[in-house]
């Protein structure tokens, strides 16, 4: 498939998405900032495509093989209860995956993180992970470079 010209009003097009981890020249990986989910992780495909199926097959696996390595990544590091995965782009149609670590006593858990939260955590989300923010971006970064390289 080829590229996609970028859409003026996308904002997947205009901006990162998030705070910057890793880029590619296919795609780039954002740490979303949302207070109650810090390890939360969008892999954005640089080109703009509202579907997985608009990739062509060496594309498609190419985002499938970031995608798992986020999410191993976020299993080592953090040993959370459940991995999320999902692409929605019900309200930016811009092709993006979210790979967020879960853990039982986040403030949703199980319902989904867009669903109602279940309790109100006694002290921020982040200061309960192993990991620093920044541990964790480095150990993304150095496991999607190992991606890139032939």
């Amino acid at each position: 498939m080829s590229a996609n010209a970028p859409l003026p009003d996308c904002p997947l097009c205009r901006e990162p998405g998030g705070i910057p981890v890793f880029q590619a020249p296919q795609w780039r990986l954002i740490r979303a900032e949302d207070a109650n989910f810090p390890a939360f992780y969008r892999l954005v495909w640089q080109a703009h495509v509202a579907e997985f199926s608009d990739l062509g097959p060496d594309q498609r696996q190419a985002c499938m093989e970031a995608v798992c390595a986020v999410e191993q990544v976020l299993r080592e590091g953090l040993r959370p209860t459940k991995i999320n995965v999902a692409s929605l782009g019900n309200v930016v149609p811009h092709l993006h995956w979210h790979v967020i670590a879960r853990f039982d006593w986040d403030s949703h858990f199980p319902n989904p993180v867009w669903g109602a939260a279940l309790r109100e955590l006694p002290d921020a989300a982040v200061q309960r992970l192993p990991l620093s923010l920044q541990a964790l971006d480095q150990r993304m970064s150095e496991r999607l470079q190992g991606l890139l390289v032939p």
